[in-house]
C-alpha cells in the first residue's frame, strides 16, 4: 500500500509538474520578457528612454511618471543584450548616444514634441533627422486585413471602386519609423498571458523610434527581437493544400485523396470550408428567406457539430486521412457564438452559467479568459482529439471587443495560437490580418478575390510587400475565388506557377460549378505545366524549410522585396513585382495572358548586379540590367544566384519524413555557402535549439571544385544520422575525375551509389553517394574539364525548345509532303542533341558544335519553306521564340 500510494503521489506530481513547465516554456515561447534591463534605461524628468539597439529606442513620457513595463499585444520583449551608449544630462536636457544615433531631450512641462525632442541619424552612407511629427514620406507599406472583393489593387463593392487602405510598414526610404504604442492593450503576467487595458490614459506616450538607414534587414531584426520572431511552421505547412467552398461528403473528399495519388501529385493538407457543420435546418426558413440566428447572424455560418448528412463517422475519417499523411483544417465564423441547435450546446451554456431551458445563445467574447477556456475545452479540443490538426479562423464580423483597442481578429488569432501552445504543440493557424505584431501568428488568409488578371499581377506585390511588417506567410486562393475569367485554364496555370513560388500553396474558389481546382481536370498541355510546377515546389522544400528558420532568426521573410538586398539601385523598387525567393532564387511571375495568336509572353526582368542563371533554360546572363525574355506556358521566370547551393528533396521522401537523402544543386558561377536546417516539427524546441543546421560549402580555384559538407550542429530526438547526397553540378561538362572522401568514383549509367553520371539533356554532372554519417565531414573533390561553360549557356532550353518545336511543324504543316518529311527529319536530328551527349558523355564539344551549324542550317531552310505560308504562323512564331537570346 505504502508503495502504491508513493507511486500515485509520484504520477500526480510529474503530471504537475509538466503542465507548470509547459506553462513556463508559453511564457518563454512567446518571448514574453518586457521588463527591460535596468542598465538600458534613462530617466529624465517625466521622460523615460529604453535604449533597445544601437539605432532603436523606446521612448515614454507620463504626467504621473507611470510608466509600464507589462507587454503590449504588439512589443512582447524589451529585455535584450544592453548596446552601447552614453549619456550626458543636466538640468536643461538630455543626450544618449550610440553609435547610429544621437537623441536630445530639452526640458519640457508637456508630451514631446518637435520642440523638445531630436534624433540625429548617421553611419557610413546615410544621416538624417527626426522629430515628432515629422512625416514618414518614403514608407514602403505593409499589409491589410483581407483582400476581400478585390480586383487586383482596388476593391469592388456593389459597382463602387476602393482603395485597399494597405497600413504602413516597418520599412521606409527614409531610413526610420515611428510606432506608436501608447494605446495598445497590454498583456498581464498570468500562465495563460491574458490581455487587459493600459491603465493610464489622459497625455501617456509610449513610442518606439526605429533607425536603420537602408539597412532594411536590420529594421525587421530589430523589430523581432522586441514583438517576437516569426515562428516557423510545421513543415506540412510548405506542401501543397486543396480547399474549396463545395458541400463535400466524406465519400468525395477520400475519391479527391485517390486522385492525387493517382495523378502523381503531393497532396499535404485537406482545407474543409464550413458545409463540414450544420448550415441549412428547415426551421431557420420563414418564406423563403433564411432568419437570422440570435446573434443577429446569418443562420449557418458559425457551427460547431458535424454535418452528419456528409460526415457519418468523423472521427474514422480523419484516422483515413492521418494514414494518408494529409492534415486536415476546419472552417470557423465563431462569431454567433454557441447557438441552441449546437450538440453541445446544453454542457457549454450550463458552463457558462447561462440556464439551458432558456435556449438563450452563449454570445462569444474571447477576451473573456472563462468564456476561452470553455470555448476551447468544450469546442476545440474534442474535435482535435478527433484529428483535426489545425483551424481556419475565417472571422468576418465586428472591429471591437469589450476591451477598448482589443482587435477582434488579431485577439481570435492570438488565443487559438496560444492554445496550441499551451498543449505543447507546433502552432500553426489559418487566419486574417489583425494588425502589427500579428507575425507571431501564422498562417494569413487573404480573402476572397476576383479571378482575373488584375489580381494575379497583384498577389506577389502584396505578398512581398507583407514582409515589411513581418507577415511573411500569406495563403492565397491559388486561382482566384469568385467572378471573373471562372473557366480561363491559361489564368489558372499562371496562378499555380506564381503560388508554387509563394509561401504557402493553396488552391481555392468559390461554390461555383464552372470553377475546377483539380488540375488534372484540365487539358494535358495544361496540367503538365501545373504538375512540373508544383512537384517542383515539392522538392524544393529544403530549401523553403531552411529560409523559414532564416525568417525566425533575421526577421526577413521567405518572400521579399528586391529592395533589402539592393536598397541603393532604383530599379528594386520600380520592378516591385519581382521579388527574391530565399537569398538565391530571384522569381518574376508571368501574370499577364500570352494571346490566342501567340506562343509566348515577354517579361521585362531587373536582374540586379552579378551573374544569374535562368532556371528552366540554363542561360547565363549577366546582371545590373534590365532583360527582356520570352516565356512558354510551361516556363516561369526563376533566375538563381551564380554559384548558389539549393538543397532539395527527392520525390519519393515525403516532407514529413526525415530527409536522408538531399540533393545539392550548384550553380556554375563561384564559391558559396548554405546552411539546411531541420527538427523534430513535432513542438516549438527548436526555440530552445533543438534542431540541426548542416554547413555547406562549395570553393573552386582554378579547374578543381571542392564541396564540403560539415559535421551536423546540434541535434534532436529523430534527427538524421546517415545520409546519402546527389550533387548536381549544372552546365558543367563531364569532369576528369571525381572523389569522394578520398575515394575515386566511376562513371556509371544505371547511378547506383558512389558513381557519377552525366545528364545530357540538362547538361549536368551527377554525382550519387553512399551513405555517410552526418556527424561527419563528406568531402567532394571534382577535376573539372577545361572548358568554356557559357558556350553551355542557355542549351539545356534550347534541347527542350527543339523537341517542342518537332510537335509543333507535325501540328502546323500536317502532311504536307515533302515539307514536313524533311523538316522534322532534320529537326529531330538535331533535337536529339542532349540524348546523345548523355550516351556519350565525351562527346559533348563535337556534339554542341555540330547544333550550333546544324541549326543555323535548318533555319535558312525553313526560313526559305516559311514562304509557302502567309502570316506569322504558329511555325514562325516558335522559331521567332528560339532565336531570341
Amino acid at each position: 500500500m505504502r508503495d502504491l500510494s508513493f507511486s500515485k503521489f509520484h504520477i500526480v506530481l510529474t503530471a504537475a509538474l509538466g503542465l507548470f513547465l509547459i506553462s513556463k516554456n508559453i511564457m518563454h515561447a512567446q518571448g514574453y520578457q518586457p521588463k527591460a534591463n535596468p542598465k538600458a534605461i534613462v530617466t529624465y524628468q517625466n521622460a523615460r528612454f529604453t535604449v533597445l539597439t544601437d539605432g532603436l529606442i523606446r521612448m515614454e513620457w507620463s504626467e504621473q511618471k507611470n510608466f509600464d513595463d507589462d507587454a503590449s499585444l504588439t512589443f512582447v520583449n524589451r529585455n535584450l543584450d544592453v548596446p552601447q551608449f552614453s549619456v550626458q544630462k543636466n538640468s536643461e536636457f538630455l543626450s544618449i548616444k550610440t553609435d547610429l544615433l544621437v537623441l536630445k531631450y530639452f526640458k519640457s512641462e508637456g508630451p514631446f514634441t518637435k520642440n523638445n525632442l531630436r534624433v540625429t541619424y548617421k553611419d557610413n552612407t546615410e544621416s538624417f533627422e527626426w522629430y515628432p511629427e515629422k512625416e514618414n514620406s518614403g514608407n514602403l507599406m505593409g499589409t491589410t486585413r483581407t483582400l476581400d472583393a478585390c480586383d487586383g489593387e482596388y476593391k469592388i463593392y456593389w459597382g463602387d471602386t476602393l482603395d485597399l487602405n494597405i497600413e504602413t510598414g516597418l520599412i521606409s526610404k527614409d531610413g526610420w519609423v515611428l510606432i506608436d504604442d501608447s494605446k495598445k492593450p497590454l498583456f498581464d503576467q498570468s500562465d495563460w498571458a491574458w490581455v487587459k487595458a493600459r491603465e493610464h490614459k489622459g497625455n501617456n506616450q509610449d513610442w518606439y523610434l526605429f533607425t536603420y538607414g537602408k539597412n532594411f534587414k536590420k529594421a525587421l531584426k530589430d523589430f523581432t527581437s522586441i514583438a517576437g520572431h516569426i515562428p516557423v511552421p510545421p513543415k506540412y505547412a510548405f506542401g501543397v493544400w486543396w480547399s474549396k467552398f463545395w458541400p463535400y461528403t466524406e465519400l468525395e473528399y477520400r475519391d479527391l485523396v485517390e486522385e492525387y495519388n493517382c495523378h502523381d501529385m503531393p497532396l499535404n493538407v485537406m482545407v474543409m470550408d464550413m458545409d463540414w457543420h450544420i448550415t441549412d435546418r428547415a426551421d431557420w426558413w420563414q418564406d423563403s428567406v433564411k432568419v437570422r440566428d440570435q446573434a443577429n447572424q446569418k443562420h449557418g455560418w458559425t457551427g460547431f457539430t458535424w454535418e452528419k448528412g456528409y460526415f457519418p463517422d468523423p472521427k474514422s475519417f480523419l484516422n483515413w486521412t492521418e494514414k494518408q499523411g494529409v492534415k486536415t483544417c476546419l472552417n470557423l465564423h465563431p462569431a454567433s457564438g454557441v447557438q441552441p441547435h449546437e450538440d453541445v450546446y446544453y454542457t457549454f451554456a450550463n458552463a457558462m452559467g447561462v440556464d439551458p431551458s432558456t435556449k438563450q445563445y452563449v454570445p462569444f467574447d474571447i477576451v473573456d479568459k472563462n468564456f476561452a477556456k470553455n470555448y476551447f475545452d468544450l469546442l476545440i479540443h474534442p474535435m482535435e482529439k478527433e484529428g483535426i490538426d489545425f483551424w481556419w479562423l475565417d472571422w468576418q464580423q465586428w472591429g471591437t471587443t469589450k476591451i477598448e483597442g482589443v482587435n477582434p481578429t488579431f485577439y481570435l488569432n492570438y488565443v487559438h495560437f496560444s492554445d496550441m501552445q499551451r498543449q505543447g504543440k507546433r502552432p500553426l493557424i489559418y487566419h486574417r490580418w489583425g494588425g502589427l505584431g500579428n507575425h507571431r501568428y501564422q498562417i494569413g488568409f487573404s480573402g476572397d478575390t476576383f479571378i482575373t488578371w488584375n489580381s494575379l499581377t497583384y498577389q506577389p506585390y502584396f505578398t512581398a510587400t507583407s514582409s515589411n511588417v513581418c507577415f511573411g506567410y500569406w495563403s492565397h486562393d491559388i486561382g482566384g475565388h469568385m467572378l471573373g475569367e471562372m473557366e480561363n485554364p491559361e489564368l489558372f496555370t499562371r496562378w499555380v506557377q506564381w503560388g508554387t513560388y509563394s509561401p504557402i500553396f493553396r488552391t481555392h474558389g468559390t461554390r461555383d460549378p464552372r470553377i475546377e481546382r483539380r488540375m488534372w481536370a484540365y487539358h494535358p498541355k495544361y496540367f503538365n505545366s501545373m504538375r512540373e510546377a508544383v512537384q517542383n515546389r515539392i522538392s524544393l522544400f529544403p530549401y523553403i524549410y531552411s529560409a523559414a528558420f532564416e525568417a525566425y532568426n533575421t526577421g526577413v521573410s521567405l518572400m521579399r522585396p528586391m529592395y533589402y538586398d539592393y536598397p541603393n539601385q532604383e530599379s528594386a523598387y520600380r520592378f516591385d513585382h519581382q521579388y527574391m525567393f530565399g537569398d538565391d532564387m530571384l522569381v518574376a511571375p508571368v501574370t499577364d495572358s500570352i494571346g490566342t495568336k501567340n506562343i509566348f509572353k515577354d517579361k521585362e526582368i531587373w536582374l540586379p548586379e552579378g551573374t544569374w542563371i535562368e532556371e528552366h533554360s540554363g542561360t547565363i546572363l549577366k546582371g545590373n540590367q534590365i532583360v527582356k525574355r520570352p516565356y512558354l506556358l510551361s516556363e516561369i521566370p526563376v533566375f538563381v544566384k551564380a554559384g548558389a547551393i539549393i538543397p532539395r528533396k527527392p520525390k519519393d521522401i515525403a516532407i514529413n519524413s526525415p530527409i536522408d537523402q538531399l540533393i545539392l544543386k550548384i550553380y556554375p558561377g563561384g564559391d558559396a555557402s548554405t546552411s539546411i536546417f531541420d527538427d523534430n516539427n513535432e513542438n516549438e524546441s527548436y526555440i530552445d535549439g533543438s534542431y540541426t543546421e548542416t554547413q555547406v560549402y562549395s570553393h573552386t580555384k582554378g579547374n578543381k571544385k571542392q564541396i564540403i559538407i560539415q559535421p551536423i550542429k546540434g541535434g534532436f530526438e529523430g534527427m538524421v544520422n546517415n545520409r546519402s547526397y546527389q550533387i548536381q553540378l549544372v552546365l558543367s561538362y563531364p569532369p576528369k575525375s571525381i572523389k569522394v572522401n578520398d575515394i575515386e568514383l566511376e562513371y556509371s549509367k544505371d547511378k547506383s551509389k558512389n558513381t557519377w553520371f552525366y545528364d545530357g539533356q540538362e547538361l549536368t554532372t551527377i554525382i550519387q553517394t553512399e551513405s555517410y554519417p552526418t556527424k561527419q565531414e563528406t568531402k567532394i573533390e571534382i577535376e573539372m574539364a577545361d572548358e568554356d561553360i557559357n558556350l553551355l549557356s542557355g542549351k539545356p532550353g534550347q534541347f527542350d525548345h527543339l523537341l517542342m518545336a518537332l510537335q509543333t511543324i507535325l501540328k502546323t504543316w500536317k502532311f504536307e509532303y515533302p515539307i514536313t518529311h524533311y523538316f522534322s527529319h532534320e529537326l529531330a536530328n538535331i533535337a536529339q542533341t542532349g540524348t546523345r551527349i548523355t550516351l556519350n558523355p565525351d562527346s559533348i564539344t563535337k556534339e554542341i558544335e555540330f547544333l550550333n551549324s546544324d541549326y543555323l542550317r535548318f533555319k535558312e531552310a525553313l526560313d526559305k519553306a516559311a514562304k509557302y505560308k502567309t502570316g506569322l504562323s504558329p511555325l514562325n512564331e516558335y522559331f521567332m521564340y528560339l532565336d531570341l537570346p
